[in-house]
């Protein structure tokens, strides 16, 4: 199992575990590739992938359950192609979970640490909550299967 270890302050590694089909989490490289500062301490950001994981694997429980009762027991053993040594399945998933913490922690405590022309650089380089939305559901999408367009009619 991984430990959650994320940067910033006097910290114990905190472990995120899974439910032993989809994957344990490591946190100090969803802090890297969220690009997070000391300004998320490690608890808002435990918080933030716990709050995640809840909600992306509700999202993805008829799938699990499906690949389950095809014979998968973890979602790294469902068929699929390798990049980077690693299932496809395995990226997308952290990439839902990922996106979806930084969505939060987008919301909530964006001005932190900026101000001024700060705020402004910020807003230039750093996703916002409704793009890393999007993320998730795309990524999600692509676990399922599924297209990125969603077609409504009104």
């Amino acid at each position: 199992m991984s430990a959650f270890i994320a940067a910033g302050g006097s910290h114990q590694p905190h472990p995120i575990t899974n439910d032993g089909w989809f994957p344990d989490l490591d946190g100090q490289h969803m802090r890297e590739s969220l690009r997070l500062d000391g300004s998320i301490t490690d608890q808002r950001l435990e918080t933030a992938a716990v709050n995640a994981v809840i909600e992306v694997n509700r999202e993805l429980k008829r799938f699990k359950f499906t690949q389950l009762a095809a014979g998968h027991e973890r979602l790294a053993d469902v068929p699929a192609d390798v990049i980077q040594s690693e299932s496809e399945l395995l990226h997308l998933y952290r990439r839902a979970i990922y996106c979806s913490a930084g969505a939060e922690l987008a919301e909530r405590y964006r001005d932190y640490s900026a101000t001024g022309d700060g705020a402004e650089r910020a807003d230039a380089q750093l996703p916002t909550a409704d793009e890393y939305r999007r993320d998730v559901r795309w990524a999600i999408r692509s676990i399922l299967g599924r297209v990125h367009t969603t077609v409504e009619l009104i």
